[in-house]
C-alpha cells in the first residue's frame, strides 16, 4: 500500500513529469520514424498545463479516513490521473505527399524534451539525496 504524501507534492510531480516527458519522447519518435510516409501528421503531447491544474486543485481524499487518523496534506491524488493530451502540430510546410513532419523541427523538440527530462531527474535525485541525508542526519 503506497503512502501517500510523504514526500509531499514535489516527487510525486516530478514523477508524473518523469512518465509523461518519456511519453512525449516516444510520440516524437514516431513522428520522426514516419518522416516519408504519405499523408501522416505529426502530433506532440501536451501535458503541462493538465499538471498545472491538477496541482491547483490540491488533494482529493479516495477514500474517507479513520476519524483518528491524522490527514496528511500535499497528497495530490489527481497528479496519478494526468495522462496528457495528444495534439495534431500543425506545420507551416506541407510536403507534396502530404506529410507534415517537419525534420528540423520534430529534432529540436527532441532534443528540448530531453534536456527537460534529464533536468528532472537531477531535481529527483537532489530531492532523495537531501532525504537521505536527513535521514542519516548529517544535514
Amino acid at each position: 500500500m503506497p503512502v501517500q504524501g510523504i514526500f509531499g507534492n514535489t516527487v510525486e510531480l516530478l514523477g508524473k513529469t518523469l512518465d509523461l516527458r518519456a511519453k512525449r519522447q516516444s510520440v516524437i519518435a514516431s513522428n520522426l520514424a514516419n518522416v516519408e510516409t504519405p499523408g501522416y501528421a505529426p502530433s506532440d503531447l501536451s501535458f503541462e498545463g493538465r499538471l498545472k491544474d491538477a496541482l491547483k486543485q490540491g488533494a482529493t481524499p479516495t477514500a474517507t479516513p479513520h476519524p483518528r487518523h491524522i490527514l496528511l496534506k500535499g497528497a495530490s491524488v489527481s497528479l496519478d490521473r494526468v495522462q496528457g493530451d495528444l495534439v495534431q502540430v500543425t506545420g507551416s510546410n506541407m510536403g507534396p505527399d502530404g506529410n507534415g513532419v517537419e525534420m528540423e523541427s520534430e529534432m529540436g523538440r527532441m532534443a528540448e524534451n530531453q534536456i527537460m527530462y534529464n533536468a528532472t531527474v537531477q531535481l529527483l535525485a537532489k530531492k532523495f539525496e537531501g532525504l537521505k541525508q536527513a535521514i542519516r542526519g548529517t544535514l
